[in-house]
């Protein structure tokens, strides 16, 4: 993730716009940066006047990074409007319609001030704001447990699979907290001069695989761990650790959901990664087709969010046509021995049904060009069709 160092300044939503896709690209860019400004209508939908899209999109912004500068647009008559988002964390707002000379000196304005927190909690933004995407109750959940524990000092374990996003987890807690400001050590504790670095960390400390020492060794951590330090730690569970560590590091578990349990958080999660892919590469946009969403939706990635972004920035290199088919996104097939008549059998992965139904429903049926999309011969798709009673 980058900072941007000169003023930038973004504008989110306007009367039309609040379409699933448009809304995804908007939390994407958020994600993958900082800006400066952050300019927000009210109202996204046609025909919404009562400022709860805004609000919504305020609360969440303000939310992942309590340092935004965001300033709101509502119309003339929306003062009530005006006046709640200047309760959740607007810096100011603008009455329709306007000026352009007052505009920019609202923006201006606005950046110059700090934002209206206990002096306490406002710190120097380091690098972008460390933003969760998804939208299912499991993520909603899970950022409430983030600000409920992160200002804190309390030891916090973050659990879950590996690649579901355990380690942005424990930035987003330590984001949350009063030391905001402060570099956090990450340390692995499998290296041999782990107990040297745990001894000298001071403030916040990320730890990485306390269940993976035995009792002798996790008793030495906990010696070596100086009063006063908070210890963020990532594992595969707490029940490994020994009762005395577990006090220390582990009072709250946080536990982040795997993939499988946030829904359509996956479909979002992959055209954000399509982005970022793209403009790391050089490519033009590029979007998934109805195939390559149901993929998304029903496979199962070996290494769960990590394994997804994996999955896409292939598809994004080898994509030829600003579209990312459901056959890019299946891992690399091996052909298996000839059979008899000389033809070879393909493995399209546990979501093999589910990737032909997307592919029948978004070629209309045309059986030709469903297995083109596939990578399969009109005979083997026939042949799979049947298997699953299509």
């Amino acid at each position: 993730m980058r900072r941007s160092r000169a003023h930038s300044t973004s504008h989110f939503g306007s009367p039309g716009i609040g379409s699933i896709r448009q809304a995804d690209r908007r939390r994407s860019r958020l994600a993958q940066r900082h800006y400066s400004a952050i300019l927000l209508d009210m109202n996204f939908s046609a025909g919404a006047a009562d400022g709860e899209e805004g609000l919504a999109c305020l609360r969440r912004i303000v939310a992942d990074d309590s340092q935004a500068c965001v300033v709101v647009i509502t119309a003339h008559s929306g003062i009530r409007i005006a006046v709640a988002a200047m309760q959740a964390g607007a810096r100011d707002f603008v009455m329709k319609p306007w000026r352009n000379a007052e505009l920019v000196a609202k923006l201006e304005a606005a950046m110059a001030r700090k934002p209206a927190t206990s002096p306490a909690l406002v710190q120097e933004t380091v690098g972008a704001p460390t933003v969760l995407i998804g939208e299912s109750r499991a993520m909603h959940e899970l950022r409430g447990m983030i600000r409920r524990v992160g200002p804190t000092i309390v030891g916090v374990t973050v659990t879950g699979p590996a690649g579901s996003g355990r380690t942005l987890v424990a930035q987003a807690i330590h984001a949350a907290s009063s030391d905001a400001s402060d570099l956090v050590p990450r340390i692995d504790l499998r290296r041999d001069d782990h107990l040297t670095r745990v001894g000298e960390a001071t403030g916040t400390v990320i730890l990485r695989h306390a269940d993976q020492l035995d009792r002798i060794a996790q008793e030495g951590l906990l010696d070596h761990l100086q009063p006063g330090v908070r210890c963020i730690a990532i594992a595969d569970s707490i029940e490994p650790l020994v009762p005395a560590l577990r006090r220390r590091i582990a009072t709250i578990e946080v536990a982040v959901p795997p993939l499988a349990r946030r829904g359509e958080d996956a479909v979002m999660l992959a055209r954000h990664f399509a982005r970022l892919a793209a403009e790391q590469f050089g490519k033009p946009n590029i979007g998934l087709t109805q195939s390559a969403e149901a993929v998304v939706r029903t496979a199962t990635c070996d290494d769960e969010v990590r394994g997804l972004a994996l999955a896409v920035e292939r598809a994004v290199i080898l994509a030829d046509d600003g579209l990312i088919d459901a056959a890019l996104l299946a891992p690399p097939a091996s052909a298996e021995p000839a059979t008899a008549s000389g033809e070879v059998s393909f493995d399209l992965t546990d979501a093999e049904r589910a990737m032909i139904e997307a592919a029948l429903h978004q070629h209309r049926h045309n059986v030709t060009h469903a297995a083109d999309a596939l990578g399969l011969s009109r005979g083997a798709l026939y042949r799979r069709m049947a298997r699953y009673g299509l």
